[in-house]
């Protein structure tokens, strides 16, 4: 899926603000929750979340989902990562 067409999904399915995240890497983010459920695609680079018992590494191109309040971590390699993230508050 390109960029604009994920966009537009994300406006379809009410996701109130739509922002780029660029992180740094490599970097950890210890175990955190968000007010409010996430839905993004990696664009550049890549973004292992670890959440329920599971690690999944994230790469261009691929989507993930994580709901409100669930606790996870987040790491990112030596390349960091570019990300379209919608949050639906």
């Amino acid at each position: 899926m390109d960029r604009q067409t994920f966009e537009a999904e994300l406006k379809r399915d009410g996701y109130d603000e739509i922002l780029t995240g660029n992180t740094q890497g490599p970097k950890h983010n210890g175990e955190h929750s968000h007010p409010y459920d996430v839905k993004a695609m990696v664009i550049d680079g890549a973004i292992t979340l670890a959440w329920e018992g599971r690690t999944q590494t994230f790469r261009p191109g691929e989507i993930f989902t994580m709901a409100r309040g669930c606790p996870h971590t987040e790491t990112f390699g030596p390349e960091g990562a570019v990300t379209l993230i919608g949050r639906k508050h």
